[in-house]
């Protein structure tokens, strides 16, 4: 091509590898999609009928940049309950279309060009993508397997340091390991991140996909309000709102009234209408997630039982989210053995590579879809790994 060429810093922002491979699935017939994270659950009716109601109200005008004010009050109340945290929905509460948005305005209020940010990996990619976007570099620590779960590498995280590091990321529970950050390993989180002088982002999206009760730990309930400590949150998982993009930020007043006028210049603002049917979400919303919840940790057995037992696969059960991510021994190419897999099987999982440091060798297995996609897709993936075909 003649011209001029894209922005040279775009270089190091990589296609994502679950989205190449979704890419073939979605030109084949008969594929068992586990490669999303995304349910076969539809949104529930009460909030569908908020979002009809608030069109019929009115609630299709600009908002605030920073979201409806009755919203993030709603916000505000949900962490009273959950978290026993006071916030000041006015000055510490934004809300964002969706998660990834929220991330987006989250890292770009606190990092520059040459800066770098410490992840927690395996991690999904668009957090390092995003650091990658604004010039910045994502050094990406492994987390460590002991025993049945994993656990935080802090002398890694230490000598990964630099005089650039601004930042350090986590996600908790986790996609892709289904890891939960216990009370302590949070606490001492926050404490490195004191000591270093750090922002400490994380990502809580899947905390009420939680297996030890009700909601996962956050670290919102350690932290002060003065800390450097932003929290990132999106109604996709927990009320099934995946296509409706909205999301949210907690964090310390001056980021979040420097990312809520950043908002005019990347989205202006959450829909109006969606946002109103966030509130009834986060009102009415409750009940369905319990049962959502209990629906996912029968699948999660059974797809655990499934693999668990078989010559070559290890993996750890997970305590959140709706992922398995088991490591396959001889495997030193996961893209490849997905790409094998989903040609001859027909069926769709995410490569352990795609996840970064810390992911190759393994896959990502989604076990929210229903069981008549689990019941085979677990049958043709045993079969698979037994037969060696990828190699």
């Amino acid at each position: 091509m003649t011209g001029p060429s894209l922005a040279p810093s775009l270089v190091s922002v990589q296609p994502s590898l679950i989205r190449e491979l979704a890419n073939v699935a979605f030109g084949m017939e008969g594929v068992l999609r586990l490669q999303f994270g995304e349910s076969n659950l539809p949104t529930p009716d009460v909030i569908v009928a908020a979002v009809n109601q608030a069109i019929a109200d009115g609630y299709t005008f600009y908002t605030e940049n920073a979201g409806l004010p009755s919203l993030r009050v709603a916000i505000a109340a949900k962490y009273a309950q959950l978290h026993q945290v006071t916030l000041d929905p006015g000055r510490e509460v934004l809300i964002s279309a969706s998660g990834v948005q929220a991330l987006n305005v989250s890292i770009r209020c606190v990092i520059d060009h040459g800066d770098e940010a410490l992840v927690l990996s395996p991690n999904w990619p668009n957090g390092s993508a995003i650091v990658e976007m604004f010039g910045a570099r994502a050094r990406e620590i492994p987390l460590v397997r002991q025993g049945s779960r994993y656990t935080i590498d802090f002398d890694a995280l230490a000598a990964a340091l630099t005089a650039c590091t601004r930042l350090l990321i986590y996600t908790s529970p986790s996609n892709p390991l289904g890891w939960v950050a216990t009370v302590d390993e949070q606490q001492a989180l926050l404490d490195f991140c004191r000591a270093h002088n750090l922002w400490l982002l994380a990502d809580e999206v899947y905390e009420r996909l939680y297996y030890g009760g009700s909601v996962a730990p956050s670290i919102l309930r350690l932290c002060s309000r003065e800390d450097a400590v932003i929290v990132v949150q999106s109604f996709s998982k927990s009320y099934r709102m995946t296509g409706w993009r909205l999301g949210w930020v907690v964090s310390r007043a001056d980021l979040v009234a420097k990312a809520s006028q950043l908002n005019e210049f990347i989205v202006s603002h959450a829909p109006s209408m969606i946002q109103k049917a966030g509130e009834t979400a986060l009102a009415q919303g409750d009940d369905e997630i319990a049962g959502m919840v209990e629906l996912f940790q029968e699948r999660m057995n059974f797809c655990y039982q499934a693999l668990a037992s078989v010559d070559g696969i290890s993996l750890s059960k997970p305590e959140g989210a709706f992922y398995l991510f088991p490591e396959i021994e001889g495997v030193d190419d996961s893209f490849a053995f997905a790409l094998a897999l989903l040609k001859k099987e027909k069926v769709a999982v995410a490569p352990g590579s795609a996840f970064g440091n810390g992911g190759e060798g393994a896959i990502r297995i989604c076990y929210a879809p229903g069981m008549d996609v689990l019941e085979p897709a677990m049958e043709r993936f045993v079969r698979f790994v037994g037969s060696n075909r990828w190699s």
